[in-house]
């Protein structure tokens, strides 16, 4: 429900990723890692990919200005 409130309020200003509450997401600092290297096909993992992906893709079409 937050979720979709969210998206109504802010329209395009929200990223289509959503990062999953996932125990390996948790438990990776426990370890000393990024989640990324704790368990890259993890589901948090994956989210945080596409995430990084759609940031990218904004930053290369709106670069900001320096």
């Amino acid at each position: 429900q937050v979720e979709s409130e969210a998206r109504r309020y802010f329209e395009n200003k929200v990223y289509k990723s959503v990062i999953p509450r996932n125990v390996r997401i948790s438990e990776a600092p426990s370890h000393g890692l990024p989640v990324i290297e704790y368990d890259k096909n993890c589901a948090g993992t994956i989210a945080y990919e596409s995430l990084a992906k759609e940031v990218l893709e904004q930053y290369k079409q709106n670069p900001v200005a320096a």
